[in-house]
């Protein structure tokens, strides 16, 4: 087979078919998404920069609803409503891009506004787009199906609240202070909410596993609660060495705080998609 049969054929193979077919992910589109996260933060700090966007935890609160709106917005993709060709823009890692460039409107409308206004906060503007935005989403996803399940997004926040309690209880008696920060906090118990909402998914529902280290580490164990003991494992000592590390000059403290908005980003919106579609049954 010649050369450039073989590489069509890798390319259809790893990462044309999995957004065709939403079959998930695997071992080369995995990486291969990494590095092009990686090489996309240093570009959106530049981008914020150059749109004169203070990196702060106002601009993270105010980004959260983009967030649910993303989510939501996956969902209503879930449910079939969406055809192809249209639909391929909305599975990942697709609809990251198209979120990701209405945000970008959304935030620059924000900024003209208040400019022309001459007084007032672009991020109250921005993220109130963002909530209407989610709110439309949840109404379309109201026309089109019923809650079905109400007690999924009960279990998937009630859970992660109470293990977030224990852990912060946890590590305060020994001395460590990493939970006192409410970025910390939240960042923590969005993952949990994404590990709750894989246990809810798996073990009580009968879905399925589409990430590769997630869905080794089920297959092993032969439950979903090995999300708890991975995302603690991860996500704790990265946050001990942003919070350790990561404070040497303003660039250092700039780059800490966007990276623990992406790190929100990536647990939040796995997070509300499942939840969500659980909840509605599809």
């Amino acid at each position: 087979m010649p050369f450039i049969d073989k590489l069509t054929q890798f390319i259809n193979d790893y990462y044309i078919d999995p957004v065709l077919h939403d079959s998930g992910y695997n071992i080369v589109n995995t990486i291969t998404w990494a590095i092009l996260l990686g090489i996309c933060i240093f570009g959106v700090v530049k981008l914020l920069k150059r749109l004169n966007v203070q990196i702060d935890n106002r601009l993270t609160a105010a980004i959260v609803p983009f967030v649910l709106a993303g989510s939501s917005l996956r969902v209503i993709e879930d449910t079939g409503v969406i055809g192809p060709p249209a639909s391929y823009l909305f599975i990942t890692p697709n609809i990251y891009f198209v979120v990701f460039a209405i945000t970008v409107f959304f935030l620059v409308l924000s900024k003209w506004a208040v400019t022309l206004k001459g007084s007032g906060d672009y991020r109250k503007i921005f993220a109130g787009c963002g909530l209407v935005w989610f709110i439309v989403n949840l109404m379309i996803l109201f026309h089109l199906e019923d809650m079905v399940l109400p007690w999924v997004p009960v279990f998937v926040i009630g859970t992660s609240s109470l293990i977030l309690y224990f852990i912060k209880i946890l590590l305060d008696r020994v001395g460590l202070d990493l939970l006192k920060s409410k970025i910390n906090l939240a960042i923590l118990w969005v993952h949990l909410m994404d590990a709750s909402s894989t246990i809810a998914g798996i073990d009580f529902l009968g879905y399925y596993e589409k990430h590769v280290v997630p869905a080794y580490l089920i297959d092993l164990t032969g439950t979903a609660f090995v999300m708890y003991p991975l995302k603690l494992s991860i996500f704790i000592p990265v946050l001990y060495i942003l919070d350790n590390h990561f404070d040497e000059d303003e660039e250092s403290k700039t780059l800490k705080t966007f990276l623990k908005l992406v790190i929100i980003v990536l647990g939040l919106s796995p997070a509300c998609r499942n939840t969500i579609r659980m909840a509605f049954g599809v």
